[in-house]
């Protein structure tokens, strides 16, 4: 990891713990604030532990991305969880087809940039 880039995922690690410092739940009950300033800091140390051993500069930069925007995306909408997927049509295919491979396929394409570290459910 170059200086540069590490300097990056540093600051944008400090970003996210400011950002849950100061988090204030969309319903205003302060019981909901302190459960959803929990899930950013679990989910941010996890993820970041995860991919704390890439050494692929590619694959640090689409991390970096996908960090920036879920960030951007729980703060425009004051929700801090991931936002649901939808499936292309024909996403979904039952185990009996034939073309289950390229259902598979679909499902992974749709899967959007700020969920890319976390493993198909």
């Amino acid at each position: 990891m170059t200086a540069c880039t590490r300097s990056k995922v540093l600051s944008l690690y400090t970003r996210v713990f400011r950002v849950a410092r100061t988090w204030q739940a969309q319903s205003g009950v302060k019981a909901d604030t302190e459960t959803e300033r929990k899930y950013i800091k679990q989910e941010a140390r996890t993820l970041f532990r995860q991919n704390q051993q890439l050494t692929d500069p590619e694959v640090i930069k689409t991390r970096i991305a996908e960090c920036e925007a879920r960030l951007d995306i729980g703060l425009h909408y004051s929700n801090p969880y991931p936002r649901a997927t939808y499936l292309p049509p024909l996403g979904l295919a039952t185990l009996k087809g034939r073309n289950l491979g390229v259902q598979q396929r679909l499902r992974k394409q749709a899967k959007p940039i700020y969920l890319q570290s976390h493993d198909e459910t």
